[in-house]
C-alpha cells in the first residue's frame, strides 16, 4: 500500500480530554504538581492523528508512531478540558506527517508535528516472531 493513494494533505481529526488524575505527572512521579503530563498530552496528539487517517487505511493496514516534536507550553490541571486536534500536511509512501496542537479553551497548551508509519499488520506481527 503506498500512502499516497489513499491519505491527502488537509485530513485532519480532533479529540477531546478531560484531564484525570491519571495522566497528571503526580501520578506518574511523586511530590511532582498534578497536572497534565507532557506524555499523555503525546499520547492524545498521536490518537488524534491516527484518527484522522484511520478510515482511509486499506483492511490489514495500520499506522504506528514514527516521530514526534512536541512543545508542552502550559499546565492544566485535574479536571480541565483539553482538545487536541492533528492535521496531514505531508505524505510520502510510507510515513504521514501532522501538524499537532492542544488547547485548554483558547489557550494554546502544546504543538508540534508528528509522523506515522504505515505497516501491514501480518508482515510487522511476522517479523516480531522468535526466530
Amino acid at each position: 500500500m503506498d500512502a499516497r493513494d489513499v491519505i491527502k494533505i488537509g485530513m485532519s481529526a480532533e479529540r477531546f480530554l478531560v484531564v484525570p488524575t491519571e495522566r497528571t505527572v503526580g501520578h506518574f512521579v511523586p511530590g511532582m504538581p498534578m497536572v497534565y503530563a507532557t506524555p499523555m498530552m503525546i499520547l492524545e496528539m498521536e490518537l488524534a492523528s491516527g484518527d484522522a487517517i484511520r478510515g482511509h487505511l486499506q483492511p490489514g493496514w495500520v499506522t504506528v508512531g514514527t516521530e514526534v516534536d512536541i512543545r508542552h507550553l502550559g499546565a492544566s490541571l485535574v479536571g480541565s478540558t483539553v482538545r487536541v486536534t492533528a492535521k496531514v500536511f505531508a505524505v510520502e509512501r510510507r510515513v504521514i506527517r501532522f501538524e499537532v496542537e492542544a488547547f485548554e479553551g483558547e489557550r494554546k497548551i502544546g504543538d508540534g508535528r508528528h509522523a506515522r508509519g504505515l505497516v501491514n499488520v501480518e508482515t510487522f506481527t511476522r517479523r516480531l516472531q522468535p526466530k
